[in-house]
């Protein structure tokens, strides 16, 4: 009796020890503690072998994208993570329906862009970074920066003899955002070289803005009303324009009502 226990529990531990080497094999060692998990459970239920293995599979899939996320989400640079579901809506419902449908992540896959408008404070950088957390989430590689950040980042390829290579390389990245445009003005070459990043993702790959100036005020911005008109004839061809409006949520219970502020609300100007 004692020597047919020791042969079951001999011949058990043979596949266990197989499946252990396979999962190590296909780097998937989540494989071993699904397969354990569920195993007792396939049996009371009555899985067929096919429905056991892709429950175990499921679960595998599942880890890996979410660990896939996550260094998705820490190689994009995000100055904070904060998440849409994070959001205060109670001081922005005019958009919260419109955020909920892009942060789905179909703007991505029609290489559409978002552009988000409003005064300091408004949760401009905090949207922005929600759907490029989502976009994470979807699969999409993410960069974030600001429009000063990005404008160095091209001005010292450009004088590397680089910028053709870095802008190919960037437009494999599925989403860009590019935080505070219109806080400090460029400089003519940087503007062009702001412009070229654009024109390159254009119908391409999706861009995220954000400004605290209406379109009208860019033309101060990048220091040339030509390269303002092209470069928001392109930006906005294809894109969810959102306006942001009300006091800055920094300024709540500090005995301050108001900014001084820029007109946002003719998008389109």
């Amino acid at each position: 009796m004692t020597t047919r226990t020791n042969r079951a529990k001999s011949n058990g531990s043979e596949p266990l020890k197989q499946l252990t080497y396979l999962a190590s094999a296909l780097k998937a060692p989540r494989i071993i503690e699904a397969a354990a998990r569920l195993a007792d459970h396939a049996r009371d239920a009555g899985w067929t072998h096919e429905e056991y293995l892709a429950a175990v599979l499921d679960r595998e899939v599942a880890a890996r994208n979410a660990s896939g996320a996550q260094l998705r989400i820490r190689a994009a640079g995000f100055a904070a993570r904060k998440t849409i579901e994070e959001f205060d809506w109670d001081a922005q419902p005019a958009v919260r329906q419109q955020i909920a449908a892009l942060a789905s992540g179909g703007f991505l896959t029609e290489a559409r862009n978002v552009v988000l408008l409003g005064p300091p404070g408004t949760g401009k950088t905090h949207l922005a970074t929600g759907l490029g957390i989502a976009a994470a989430h979807h699969g999409h590689r993410v960069l974030f920066a600001t429009a000063t950040e990005w404008v160095t980042r091209l001005t010292e390829t450009h004088r590397a003899g680089r910028l053709p290579q870095e802008l190919t390389r960037l437009r494999r990245y599925g989403l860009i955002i590019v935080d505070e445009v219109g806080y400090l003005p460029f400089e003519q070459d940087a503007a062009n070289l702001f412009f070229q990043l654009v024109s390159s993702r254009y119908e391409h790959a999706s861009l995220i803005l954000t400004s605290n100036l209406p379109f009208s005020g860019w033309g101060g911005v990048f220091g040339d009303q030509a390269v303002a008109a092209a470069m928001i004839d392109r930006v906005v061809h294809h894109a969810d324009v959102l306006t942001l409006k009300g006091a800055s949520y920094r300024l709540r219970n500090r005995g301050i009502d108001t900014l001084p502020s820029i007109r946002t609300q003719d998008t389109a100007d």
